[in-house]
Parts: structure tokens; sequence; C-alpha cells
């Protein structure tokens, strides 16, 4: 069993608390794009749990868009909000295979990944600037995959800055990471973006730069109704931006 595997195991079986079960009435007097978001994401009467097992497939590109590799994915994930996730991808095109494994685990991030299993693609050891980009996958993948843990209780403030749009902000993760969501008239995601720490850029520098994308489809798992088709990617919003993580999930069991 790799490294990988175990620190799956590990965050999928932490104990959470007896979850409360979701009232809208303890939204009742939060604005109202948070009131729309709410009875949207999250059947009244469902538990709210803040971690989330999801099996996904879909398409992962590698390169940028002048020189790119497409690959289709499958991939399981677990994910315990608002910093806690082990994902476990095989990637696929053609003769070509990549496994591997992008985490953030009590604190400990990692990105490896390796060809045919043997010619290593990335190995990113656990550094400052890779945890605090890992910090703002979690919590970018929570806003989407685990709507209990943008309740307010959870140490989340939210601001309506449009007619359609909420500033949503961690405010137990330092430093604080800051989203904005575009809704429907329905209350469900059309959009989301962040500033990312990342060096994913010409320079391979790590810098505050913009990481996020659309909503394609939604459905309803366990009383949340979430994105099961997704295309996200670095730069959103300006001429560089590729979605690069396309995915679509098949499967998520909330406990």
């Amino acid at each position: 069993m790799t490294k990988a595997d175990e620190a799956y195991i590990r965050v999928a079986a932490t104990p959470s608390p007896s979850p409360v079960r979701f009232d809208p009435a303890h939204v009742e007097r939060l604005p109202e794009i948070v009131r729309r978001y709410f009875r949207r994401a999250i059947a009244p009467g469902t538990a709210l749990h803040t971690s989330v097992q999801l099996e996904m497939t879909g398409r992962f590109l590698l390169g940028d868009k002048e020189d790119l590799q497409s690959y289709r994915m499958a991939a399981r994930q677990v994910l315990r909000a608002p910093d806690q996730f082990v994902w476990l991808p095989k990637l696929r095109s053609g003769p070509i295979s990549i496994v591997g494994s992008d985490a953030l685990v009590a604190g400990e991030a990692w990105t490896r990944f390796w060809r045919m299993g043997l010619v290593p693609v990335a190995q990113e050891r656990c550094s400052p600037d890779l945890v605090r980009s890992a910090r703002f996958r979690a919590a970018i993948e929570s806003s989407l995959w685990v709507p209990a843990s943008l309740l307010p209780d959870s140490g989340v403030k939210w601001e309506q800055v449009g007619a359609d749009e909420a500033q949503v902000t961690f405010e137990r993760i330092d430093p604080a990471i800051v989203l904005r969501m575009t809704l429907d008239e329905e209350g469900a995601v059309k959009e989301v973006v962040g500033q990312r720490w990342s060096n994913a850029n010409p320079d391979k520098v790590f810098r505050l730069q913009p990481f996020g994308g659309t909503i394609l489809a939604v459905a309803t798992f366990d009383g949340f109704t979430i994105p099961t088709g997704v295309a996200v990617g670095n730069h959103f919003g300006t001429d560089d931006y590729l979605a690069f993580f396309q995915a679509r999930i098949t499967g998520a069991v909330y406990g």
C-alpha cells in the first residue's frame, strides 16, 4: 500500500462530530444570496457532514494552450473540509498512463506522479508554498462539493457583492482564502474564482493568480445538490485560461 493510499484511508476514517441537521431557519437572517444558495444546496433535514468521498471521470490536460496532451481521467478523492484532501487519479492517453496523488493531509502537502508507474512526471515535496497552494484547492473544492462547510458556523463569512454574486471568505485558513461565487436565480453555482498561490506561470514563481471555472451540471447526493460537471483551471478570466481539469462526479458519499 502506498503512502497516498494510507493517507486516503486515514482521512476517510477520521471521526467526525455527530452532525446536526439542516434547518433553513438557520440562514433566514443572512443576505438573500446566502439564503438562495443554501435553499438549493442542502435539503431540509440533511445531516451536515463536512467530509465526502468522490468518484469522478473526465479529462485532464497537461501542458499549455500551445503544447498540451489530453488524458482520460478516472479518480477517487476524499475531501475533509476545510483543509484536507487526497486525490488519486489514473490518467491515460493511448498507451501512456500516469498514476500518482495530490494531497494535503495534517498540514503536509505533496504532488507525485509517474508515467507508466516508473518515470517521474511531477515530484513536489512539501513546502510552505505548496501547502498554501493546496489549501486553496481544498477550499475551492469544499465550496463545490461540501456545502455544509460554507455555513457561517464553519468559520465562513458571506457578503453579497452583486445581484447574483457572493464573496465567500474562509476565515479559519491562514492567510484567509476569498472566493467569488456566481449563482443562477435558483441558487445553483455557475462560476467560482479566487486568487490561488501558484507557480503555474511561465516564470515558475509562486504568486497569487486567478484560478476558477464554470459549472456544467448538478446532481443530488445524500441531500446535497452539488456540481457534477466542472471545468476549472489557472488564469481564469484571462487569455491564458486553460480548463485543464474537466471532471464529472459519478458518486459522492458523505460522512
